[in-house]
């Protein structure tokens, strides 16, 4: 497999430092006891948000400790749109415009009063294939900047890496069991086919358009990592949807462990009482849970939104997991589903949110060092668990799954980073994954809407 060029361009180390004749002469609000945050703009990308934290006039070294503002993903197509000039565009930049007071927006009416405006000159040209350092240090801002020594003072570090990803693409809708191809420029190569079922609510047989019987999960994971609640009506279960390479091998595997249940007196799943699917992948001739994904909907202002929760399942033990990605997707827009530790960068696009890592073991935090545990599930072509795991090189960007919104055909794009895929098995995992993912929009739609033919059972009679 060979991978599509990418490259990350990420802010961080973000400081203030302004001096005290500029806290008594100007007439805003002084940092130092007002919040700051700044807006962080990128051509043809959304705008994203980040807190800017106060350090003290008399300081005169940066903290040691490296803090992500935010975070941009390009592919070598956006570059060259970035670079391409006319007499209307100019050289790219990234654009940073500080404010004084709290982020947010009251009555569409965002708040805060605008201090200053940054701006750090863009030359893409060879990022690619080698790491690039724009900015490191301080700048001043503000009136009579850089003229006296009463302007203010910014940090920030602005640098590029590469970042190959491998991008595949679903030829159809995941419940259509579709193939799976690999796009590498103009160049669209199958690697993976689905099979999805549905397992009927009245007995455990299963039946599934082609879905052959050396898939069937064994009971006691879903015992361990789910529940079966027989509740009539206002509940969807039984789906599954597995990964099988072109020799027709199974690669990996979702299946939904709890149903989604809406609540009492209602017609949706609640964040209380969440549906889940777990991702497996073979080894030692059987399936062994890799993942667990949680959803359900979550309420918003004008649209709902559909909450998930992603945790890895260390050792394939049943114990509790390794929360990688959690965050909101809009029902009516769509999005992404991302996994990406160490950003804390928010976005006001509806594509992008706040992924949170978190141990629920108290152990890793997902962004430590060290080798592939000894006891990880292994497998005929490698190790399963190699670069798949938090304690070892698992940070940065991971992978990303387009979700289309409700009522509209989804053919997930699915990128995922060289670094964290060492097999075909490796790639499977994040395939079913976003399958899942997808799937959940579905899951969690009203219960008082009706389901789309293909993930009713009586259509896969």
């Amino acid at each position: 497999m060979d991978p599509c060029p990418f490259i990350r361009l990420t802010i961080g180390n973000l400081a203030l430092k302004v001096p005290l004749a500029a806290k008594t002469t100007s007439s805003v609000v002084h940092p130092s006891s007002s919040p700051c945050f700044c807006k962080i703009k990128l051509k043809n990308f959304p705008p994203q948000t980040a807190a800017i934290p106060y350090i003290p006039l008399e300081t005169t070294q940066f903290p040691e400790i490296q803090t992500l503002a935010a975070t941009f993903h390009l592919s070598s197509s956006d570059i060259q749109r970035l670079a391409s000039r006319s007499i209307f565009t100019s050289k790219p930049c990234l654009k940073i415009l500080i404010y004084t007071g709290r982020a947010g927006a009251a009555c569409g009416v965002h708040s805060g009063r605008l201090l200053a405006k940054v701006s750090v000159p863009l030359d893409l040209s060879g990022t690619l294939s080698k790491p690039c350092v724009f900015h490191n240090g301080w700048i001043s801002v503000g009136k009579g900047a850089g003229k006296s020594s009463s302007s203010a003072q910014f940090h920030l570090n602005v640098k590029t890496e590469p970042d190959p990803r491998f991008v595949f693409q679903f030829d159809g809708e995941p419940e259509c069991s579709p193939q799976v191809v690999q796009i590498q420029g103009n160049i669209r190569q199958p690697v993976f086919t689905c099979k999805f079922s549905c397992r009927h609510t009245g007995d455990r047989t299963q039946r599934s358009r082609s879905l052959p019987t050396e898939t069937s999960v064994p009971r006691s994971w879903l015992n361990s990592f789910g529940s079966e609640r027989e509740r009539p009506g206002k509940e969807r279960k039984g789906w599954s949807i597995t990964v099988h390479d072109l020799s027709g091998s199974p690669v990996a595997m979702a299946s939904i462990v709890t149903p989604f249940v809406a609540s009492p007196g209602t017609d949706r799943v609640s964040r209380s009482n969440p549906g889940s699917w777990l991702i497996l992948r073979p080894g030692d001739c059987t399936w062994r849970p890799w993942g667990r994904l949680e959803a359900w909907r979550e309420r918003g202002g004008a649209t709902d939104g559909l909450g998930y929760r992603f945790e890895l399942i260390p050792d394939g033990s049943s114990g509790a997991g390794i929360v990688l990605a959690e965050s909101t997707i809009s029902s009516h827009r769509g999005g992404k589903f991302s996994i990406e530790l160490g950003s804390s960068s928010s976005s006001s696009s509806p594509t992008s949110g706040v992924n949170r890592s978190r141990s629920r073991r108290g152990g890793s935090n997902g962004s430590g060092g060290g080798a592939s545990p000894a006891n990880s599930p292994r497998g005929g072509s490698g190790d399963y668990g190699y670069g798949l795991w938090p304690w070892n090189v698992y940070k940065g960007f991971v992978m990303s799954a387009s979700v289309e919104g409700e009522g509209k055909c989804s053919k997930p794009c699915v990128e995922v980073s060289v670094q964290h895929v060492s097999c075909m098995e490796d790639a499977a995992a994040y395939v079913a994954l976003s399958a899942a993912i997808d799937l959940s929009m579905d899951a969690c739609r009203l219960f008082n809407q009706r389901m789309r033919k293909e993930l009713c059972h009586e259509s896969l009679s």
